[in-house]
Formats: C-alpha cells, structure tokens, sequence
C-alpha cells in the first residue's frame, strides 16, 4: 500500500509539471515513472511470496505444536506408567524377602522336627533294644522245665510275661503255691533290673462259674490272683510297690476257644506286663528333647 501511494505522487506531480517541464525531463519523469511502477510490482509479488510462505509456516508450526502436545501426553504416560511399575516392583520385593523369612523359618521347623522324630525313633529302637535284652535275659534265667509254664514275648514294645495258673495257684484258689516261688524269684530279679519300668499284674480265667467263699465270680478270682502276685513280689522278693499295679479281666480277655479244655488252660492264666513308666512317655510326648537327649 504505501509503494501505491509513491505511485500516485508521483504521476500527480508529473501532471501537475507537464506544462512546466521540458519534453526531455516529461520523458525522464515516463521512464522513472514506469521503473518505479517495476519496482511496486515486484514488491508487491515479494511481499504476496512473503504472506505465503508466512501461512505456510504458520500451518507448520501449529502441526508442530500439535505434534509435541501429543509427545508431552505420551511422554506424562509412560513416566505415569514406570511410577506404577516401580511401586508393583518395591511391593514384590517386600513380598519376597517376607516370604524368603517365611520359608527359612519353614525349613527350621521341618528340621527340629525330623530331628526330633530321629529322636522318637532314636528312644523307640533303644526301648525295643531294652526290651530284647530283658526278654532274652528273663528266658535264659528260665529252666526247660519252667518254660513250658511261662511264655514271653514283646508286642508293640511291651514285654509280655503269661504264667500259666497251675504254675502258679493252688487249685481254684489264688493263694500262691511253692512251686511258684523259684519262678517269681527269677522274674522279680529281672524287674529289679529295670527300674524305669511299669509292671502291671493282670489276671485271667475262663469262663467256668465259680462260687466260693469271698469270691463271688471269676472277675473277683482274677483280680485276687493278680494281687496275690503283686504282693509276693513286693514282700518276698523285694519289687518297689510303686512300681506295680494289680488288676483282673475275669474271663472277658481270652486267648483262645472256652468250649475245649486246652483253650481254658491257656485262658486261666496270669500276665506280668512290662512297660516304660507312663509319666516318662507322656513326658517324650509333651515336649521336644534338649541337647543331650538328642546325642542319645
């Protein structure tokens, strides 16, 4: 706009001068005239180039902004997305040492408690061990003669010693008879030897009636036998009473067939049990054993 209004001054001035001016300066004056009219034209083309490419970067630096709003976004996204992963790393990492802790404190207690088992097992084949040294020892005191009367044996770690009742009583009586007594003498030395035994004396019959004086039934008859026992073994023989307990089945613990002799012979008869002292088991039940009881 302001080359047009060169333009116009100057063909003003020139109409104003016409008739003032030489025919030479007039077409001086033309020729400047029509440069400058160049002059405006290719500035005008200048300055149109210029307000195109003006739009143009424009339109470019607005894709441009667009494009790094966009990266801004992504970029806000992802930091938004390692935060979270970091977070879920540090709670797996406390989970894991947690479970680490968890596991080892597993491990420990799986090993007391084989090592304890070991232990049981340790006790259970020393018990046993025990229990064959007094067998053998208690059959080897025994003679031929005896053995026929007394039989022994361990059953689930408990020793077992049946005496047959005429070795032992007075016909239909429970009062012991004197070819019992070198028989108890030798099983009460081998109970002497065992101090950290229990001896139960259980009494048996069969299933004959029976009705004597002071003896109402075959229960009655087994529970007096097995405490005439008890206290031979105590008076005579020298057995801790505290040891020994005494106690009668009667007939209702047979061994064998009442409807034939044979099988009441074997049913009339008097068990010595042998058997670790109960508050010792209940003791290796309750609790886990210290350091020495673990060399055992």
């Amino acid at each position: 706009m302001k080359f047009a209004s060169v333009l116009i001054t100057i063909s003003a001035a020139a109409i104003l001068f016409t008739g003032c001016v030489s025919s030479k300066k007039y077409k001086e004056l033309q020729t400047k005239y029509g440069g400058s009219q160049a002059t405006v034209a290719q500035m005008q083309a200048k300055l149109n180039d210029l307000e195109k490419n003006n739009g143009s970067c424009q339109t470019d630096l607005a894709a441009v902004r667009s494009r790094a709003a966009s990266l801004e976004e992504r970029l806000a996204a992802e930091r938004s997305n390692v935060a979270s992963l970091q977070s879920a790393l540090d709670k797996c990492l406390t989970s894991t040492n947690q479970g680490s802790v968890n596991i080892a404190k597993l491990v420990d207690e799986i090993k007391a408690s084989n090592e304890y088992i070991q232990h049981l097992v340790n006790l259970k084949n020393k018990s046993d061990s025990l229990n064959v040294v007094l067998t053998n020892n208690l059959t080897r005191s025994l003679s031929r003669e005896e053995l026929k009367d007394v039989d022994v044996k361990v059953l689930k770690g408990v020793v077992y010693i049946s005496l047959s009742d005429n070795m032992l009583y007075k016909s239909g009586s429970y009062q012991i008879s004197e070819r019992a007594g070198e028989t108890l003498g030798k099983i009460a030395k081998i109970i002497k030897d065992y101090q950290d035994y229990e001896v139960l004396v259980e009494g048996n019959t069969d299933n004959v009636p029976i009705s004597r004086e002071n003896i109402r039934n075959n229960w009655d008859l087994s529970t007096l036998r097995a405490s005439s026992v008890v206290q031979e073994l105590q008076n005579k023989y020298g057995v801790d009473p505290k040891r020994m307990t005494a106690g009668g089945r009667g007939e209702y613990n047979p061994v064998a067939d009442n409807d034939n002799e044979l099988g009441r012979t074997k049913n009339r008869r008097t068990e010595i049990i042998v058997t670790p002292k109960l508050d010792q088991f209940m003791d290796l039940i309750e609790k886990a054993p210290d350091g020495s009881d673990k060399k055992q």
